[in-house]
This record gives structure tokens, sequence and C-alpha cells, in this order.
């Protein structure tokens, strides 16, 4: 494709959709409107010989085109953010910084390979420190700097600290995909028939799954604890076991393990992923740029 023949303003709709999977959430975000935006949309689709999103209940999902698009077309739009932007805000390209960031699994296997790949190809020399929740004193470090972000389950209540909600998230289950039992749909009669591999919690919560059968008077088998998530397609990989787990990783381990996914037989509400971080860095411009970026990167996956 000749770029000079190309209208640069239809990858910023295509960019808006691709982030909010919505046509009209996305004529909200650029100002436009919605009929606007789906004309944009359809010259778009004419010009790349592909329709880059489809219809759904859940709203316009990417094709495979799309996805591979997405992060070229982001990562341009960033630069000519930064290039409009002049030299009064942090120059990332150039910059050296060291951020600590506080994951549990979920943030280490799904948002964080990725991220840390895209931020590798647009600000070369910023490097991340991954460490583990354990029993830290989160909102104090936090505080005193000597952490910068935490992406978790849940938000911290504390004063100074901000959170924001970058992504939610729904559960799946795998099994392995030549499970003697399982050959089609796993109805809640077989999810409750088969032996679980789950994953160790403390005393102050229960997941999600166990609440939503305890209401209804069940209870899983589980055939083991295991620490971390990615004990479970290891698990699974040779046995008839199931697994649940949060969506975005089942599909991750399904990928990469040969494994089979199943909806859950039981309507559990979606739940939300939390980006913290404490005031004092607030008007930071390196760590306002890069906390954006991440909370943006959340909201694409």
């Amino acid at each position: 494709m000749n770029l000079r023949s190309l209208d640069l303003n239809l990858l910023l709709v295509f960019d808006a959709i691709y982030t909010d999977r919505s046509i009209s959430k996305a004529a909200r975000r650029l100002h436009l409107s919605q009929p606007t935006v789906s004309n944009a949309l359809s010259r778009l689709r004419e010009r790349l010989d592909d329709p880059l999103f489809e219809r759904t209940a859940q709203g316009m999902i990417p094709t495979p085109r799309a996805k591979i698009l997405s992060d070229p077309i982001r990562q341009a739009l960033v630069i000519l953010e930064r290039g409009l932007r002049g030299n009064d805000d942090f120059d990332f390209a150039s910059a050296e910084r060291h951020f600590v960031i506080v994951v549990e699994g979920y943030g280490e296997a799904v948002v964080l390979p990725r991220f840390i790949d895209w931020l590798d190809k647009v600000a070369p020399r910023i490097c991340f420190q991954i460490r583990p929740i354990s029993s830290m004193d989160l909102e104090t470090e936090l505080r005193e700097g000597t952490v910068d972000l935490s992406l978790n389950y849940f938000p911290i209540d504390s004063p100074g600290v901000r959170n924001t909600c970058v992504l939610t998230e729904s559960l799946i289950s795998l099994t392995r995909e030549d499970h003697p039992l399982v050959t089609g749909k796993v109805n809640l009669d077989m999810f409750l028939a088969l032996r679980h591999v789950v994953l160790a919690h403390d005393t102050k919560s229960r997941p999600m799954i166990d609440l939503a059968l305890a209401k209804r008077g069940y209870s899983r088998k589980v055939a083991v604890l295991v620490p971390h998530f990615l004990s479970m397609p290891l698990m699974i990989q040779s046995s008839d076991m199931i697994a649940t787990l949060p969506a975005r990783m089942g599909q991750l381990y399904s990928d990469n393990f040969r494994l089979r996914m199943h909806p859950v037989p039981l309507r559990i509400p979606q739940f939300p992923i939390y980006l913290s971080w404490h005031q004092n860095a607030d008007d930071d411009a390196g760590h306002r740029w890069i906390r954006q970026r991440l909370a943006d990167f959340c909201q694409r996956l």
C-alpha cells in the first residue's frame, strides 16, 4: 500500500475501535459522530481488503489481520504523539528509567510479557523489575517509592493510593484435548464430577467459582492445590483433571499447552483488574507516561 494515499485519520479510528471494541465508544473517544466512525471503518476495510472487526454480542471482535496491525499502529501513534507534544514531556525514546511493578501470576503471564515486548521497541532504555506481592507492606512501599505500580485483582484501600480499573476478566475451564470423559460441552454435572486443580488462596477470601457453587449447595472435588497458575496446565496436560482460571490466561495456556477451553457452567460476573500507584508519583512525567501506556495496553488485550 502507498502510505501517501492513505488517510492517516483512519488509523486513529482503527486504534479507538480496537481499544473500546465498540463503534459508539470509539466515536465518543474521538469526539466524532457514530456514522462518521462507521464510514471511516468502511473506508479502511476497503483499503486493507479485510473486515478488521466482526460485530458480536461481546462487541467488535478484531480479525487476525487487525490483531497483527494493532501493535504497529499503536506504536506509530505514540511516537507521533511524542513528536507533537514537543520537548516538555517525558522523552521516553531515550530516557533511562527503572520501574518496579508488583504483580500476581495473572499480570506476569498475561499482561507484562506483551507489554514489555512493545516497550522494548518504543522505549528501549526503560527497565522493569517484577516483584511478587507475597507479604510485603505494599501501601508503604508505594508511598516511599520503592514500588512504582501494582497490578492486582483488588484496589488498595489506603490514603494517597490511586486505583484505576484497566480491564475486566472472566473465567474459563481447561482440560487436556484427548480427555476420555470430555467429548463435548462441560455441563454442571460433569464439572462437579471431575477432579479439579485449584489455586491455593488465603483464608480471607474464596475463589469466585467456589462462592457461586456454594450458593447452589455444591463444591468442587479438589484433587490438588497449586501455588501458581503456571502449575495448572502442567497438571492437567497429562491427567483427567480440570482447572478453572482467568479467560485470557486460559487462552494463553490453551495455545501453548494444547489444552481445550470450556465455558464455566455457571453464571459468574466478570471481575476487575486494578492498576495502583501512590499520588506522590502524580507529577512525575516518566511515571505518568508508563502508567498511562500500561493502562492503555491492558484495555487493548
